[in-house]
């Protein structure tokens, strides 16, 4: 600005960043929400065509790995922009993508590590269960490394051996479409914040949830029957 012939100068304006720490847990909850929804997508992308609309079971799977798929390619996508300048979208999700989702599907569906059984007969019924309540508790196992399955599959038997009343129609039982549809997980010996977590966790996913006591503390997870 000049005035008078004298010529004055506006002295720069401070930008405001933020607090170091403020910007720091930003980076953080970002990453933490990146890392996060593929795998939160996978299962409830899949148990909601399951449940709310009545998708068959593989087909209601299939619809959570092509959206999975889709949320890696897209990250594949912006790191290779990055990286190279290109985004090869259709590269990305034939070699990246899908490969990886499947892989991990297959994964969840075929494995459970014996710190995650209760016992070698609960391992060995795990590929009964449904396909959905697999991939969700494996899920579930990548965070919470402790998480039990003390119970899945059951005979009218088994309760009587319990000492329990025989129950006419258990989703322990083997249904008609060949899964059982409920498992019993640990809580006893666990902290009740993780326990509560874990609960809201299936809620959230869909599926039916009943903490109650038969034979020991316990949380019962149930897909319904379509």
């Amino acid at each position: 600005m000049t005035e008078s012939g004298v010529t004055w100068e506006q002295p720069p304006q401070k930008v405001r960043r933020r607090p170091l720490l403020v910007r720091f847990a930003f980076f953080v909850v970002s990453l933490a929400v990146l890392l996060v929804l593929p795998f939160a997508v996978l299962v409830r992308v899949s148990a909601f065509l399951y449940i709310e609309h009545n998708a068959q079971t593989w087909l209601a799977l299939a619809g959570g790995v092509v959206a999975t798929a889709l949320v890696l390619t897209l990250y594949s996508a912006v790191v290779s922009k990055k990286l190279t300048g290109k985004a090869r979208v259709r590269v990305l999700s034939k070699r990246v993508a899908f490969p990886l989702v499947l892989a991990y599907c297959v994964y969840t569906l075929l494995y459970l590590s014996s710190v995650n059984a209760k016992s070698i007969e609960v391992r060995e019924y795990y590929r009964s269960l449904h396909p959905m309540l697999r991939i969700t508790v494996s899920t579930m196992i990548l965070v919470d490394r402790d998480i039990v399955i003390t119970d899945a599959h059951r005979s009218p038997e088994d309760y009587a051996a319990m000492g329990l009343p025989p129950q006419r129609e258990s989703l322990h039982y083997r249904q008609d479409d060949g899964f059982v549809h409920a498992m019993d997980l640990r809580t006893v010996g666990r902290p009740e914040w993780r326990n509560s977590v874990v609960q809201l966790y299936f809620r959230i996913a869909g599926f039916e949830t009943l903490r109650h006591v038969g034979t020991a503390d316990h949380l019962h997870v149930a897909l319904p029957v379509k």
